[in-house]
């Protein structure tokens, strides 16, 4: 006894019948068309919350999650060059100008204490110039 090819033999293996896919094809679709898989799992002990976890898968290509308005790779330094090289220059920025700060308070600096020093050299003088007469005025009485 002989089997016919569109008899009623055995089923082959996934795919290989004339109106099946391969899994080339249903990862072509699936990537075309986009795919959302969305879960919650809550843990809950006497009517009290201990626990949610909230699972959400896409899958797509970039095109398709692009077109969703789905791009957070791309802001991802981690993930993006042209993110790392962004936050590699806002760093750079943020330091240069506290930097200048840093070298603007020190050149203020100087100026201060020299103009206190002064004063108090001023104020020294006098000190001594007041105690060295009331030194005198004695040894004249």
């Amino acid at each position: 006894m002989t089997v016919s090819p569109g008899g009623g033999g055995l089923p082959g293996p996934y795919g290989s019948g004339g109106g099946g896919a391969n899994l080339a094809d249903i990862l072509e679709r699936v990537l075309d068309k986009g795919i959302v898989i969305a879960g919650d799992i809550k843990i809950n002990l006497l009517d009290i919350e201990l626990l949610t976890i909230k699972l959400r898968l896409i899958v797509a290509s970039i095109d398709k999650a692009k077109e969703m308005g789905i791009d957070w790779w791309e802001d991802d330094p981690a993930l993006s060059s042209g993110a790392r090289r962004a936050e590699l220059s806002r760093e750079n920025a943020e330091l240069r100008q506290r930097l200048a700060e840093l070298e603007e308070r020190d050149a203020l600096e100087p100026a201060e204490t020299k103009a206190e020093a002064e004063t108090k050299a001023k104020a020294g003088t006098r000190s001594r110039t007041k105690a060295s007469e009331e030194t005198r005025e004695r040894r004249e009485r």
